[in-house]
């Protein structure tokens, strides 16, 4: 059995695209992949936009936490995928590096929130179909 590919989502808080690009990678990724995510400067808290627009599709976005990289220092990655955040992420040791201009969906109507988060899927959709 080939081994997991181990990716880390990186977006500034923690707690919007990041989160829900894990939960797609472990939805879309299952038994190909070990996901993970984490911010540069993580809020503390999953944000309940969040939360309801993963309910939508019958995941529960409440086991995550929003966290830091301190836990990927040196940590080996297969892909790391940043979500637009420029110079706010630190390098991680990764094969590949990969960056999504996904705009943050904090502050958007739910119907913008989901068209961030269907285009989340597509693009977590894509990276696995590339491991």
């Amino acid at each position: 059995m080939a081994s997991l590919k181990k990716v880390l989502f990186v977006c500034v808080e923690n707690s919007n695209r990041s989160q829900m690009a894990e939960a797609f990678a472990r939805i879309h990724g299952a038994g190909k992949v070990e996901a993970h995510s984490s911010g540069s400067r993580p809020s503390g808290r999953v944000n309940p936009k969040a939360v309801e627009a993963m309910r939508e599709l019958d995941y529960d976005l409440t086991t995550h936490t929003s966290k830091g990289l301190d836990a990927f220092n040196g940590t080996d990655v297969e892909v790391a995928v940043t979500m637009g955040c420029g110079d706010e992420c630190p390098l991680v040791k990764a094969t590949r590096r990969v960056d999504w201009q996904i705009p943050d969906p904090r502050d958007m109507t739910p119907e913008q929130f989901r068209g961030v988060r269907d285009l989340i899927e597509q693009k977590v959709k894509e990276l696995i179909a590339t491991l």
